[in-house]
C-alpha cells in the first residue's frame, strides 16, 4: 500500500530528520574522537567536519519542528535549503567518483601543500615523509626518520587508498542526495497536505 496520507508522510518526514540528526552527531563525534586521540591534529580539518555535522543538525532540526507542528515557514525554508543541499552533494560526488588517477594526485598534492598540520598527520600516521620527493632539511614527524633506513614518499601510499576513498565519499555523497530529494518530495507533499485533526477553515 502506497504511503499518501497525512500522518504517514509525518512519520516518514520524522524519521528521515531523525536519520540526519544521528549522522550530525557521528561527524561531531567522529572529529572529537580524533582529536582525544591524537589523530588529527588539524584544526582546519577538524573545524570542517565539526561545521558540517552542525550544520546537518540544524538543517535536521528545523525539518523535524517543522514537520512535528506542520509549520509551513519552516517546511518551506526546510525544503528550499535540502534542494540546495542536494545540488551541491550531488555534483561534489559526482566529480569524485568521476576524477582519474591523474586529477586525483594532483588533488592530494593541492591539498598537501596547503595544509601543514594535516601533511603531519599523515606523515606521523603512514610513516612517510614527502610527497613526491622528500628535502633532509624540512621537518617530518614519521618515526623512520630516527632509524637507519630511509623514509617512503607519502604519494605512493596515499594513492594506494585515494581512489578508493574518492569512491567510497562518492557512494556515501548519492545515497544521501537521493535520500535529500526524497525529503524535498515528503516536504512539498506534506505542506499541501490538511492536517484532520486541525480546522480545515485554518489551513493556509
Amino acid at each position: 500500500m502506497v504511503c499518501g496520507g497525512f500522518a504517514c508522510s509525518k512519520n516518514c518526514l520524522c524519521a528521515l530528520n531523525l536519520l540526519y540528526t544521528l549522522v550530525s552527531l557521528l561527524l561531531i563525534g567522529i572529529a572529537a574522537w580524533g582529536i582525544g586521540f591524537g589523530l588529527i591534529s588539524s584544526l582546519r580539518v577538524v573545524g570542517v567536519v565539526i561545521a558540517v555535522g552542525i550544520f546537518l543538525f540544524l538543517i535536521a532540526l528545523v525539518g523535524l519542528i517543522g514537520a512535528v507542528k506542520h509549520h509551513q515557514v519552516l517546511l518551506f525554508f526546510y525544503m528550499i535549503i535540502l534542494l540546495l543541499v542536494f545540488i551541491v552533494q550531488f555534483s561534489v560526488s559526482c566529480a569524485c567518483l568521476a576524477l582519474n588517477q591523474e586529477q586525483q594526485g594532483q588533488l592530494l598534492e593541492v591539498g598537501w601543500n596547503n595544509t601543514a598540520s594535516a601533511r603531519n598527520d599523515i606523515q606521523r600516521n603512514l610513516n612517510c615523509c614527502g610527497f613526491r620527493s622528500f628535502n633532509p632539511n624540512d621537518t617530518c614527524l614519521a618515526s623512520c626518520v630516527k632509524s637507519s633506513h630511509p623514509c617512503s614518499l607519502c604519494a605512493p601510499i596515499i594513492g594506494k587508498y585515494a581512489g578508493e576513498v574518492l569512491r567510497f565519499v562518492g557512494g556515501i555523497g548519492l545515497f544521501f542526495s537521493f535520500t535529500e530529494i526524497l525529503g524535498v518530495w515528503l516536504t512539498y507533499r506534506y505542506r499541501n497536505q490538511k492536517d484532520p485533526r486541525a480546522n480545515p477553515s485554518a489551513f493556509l
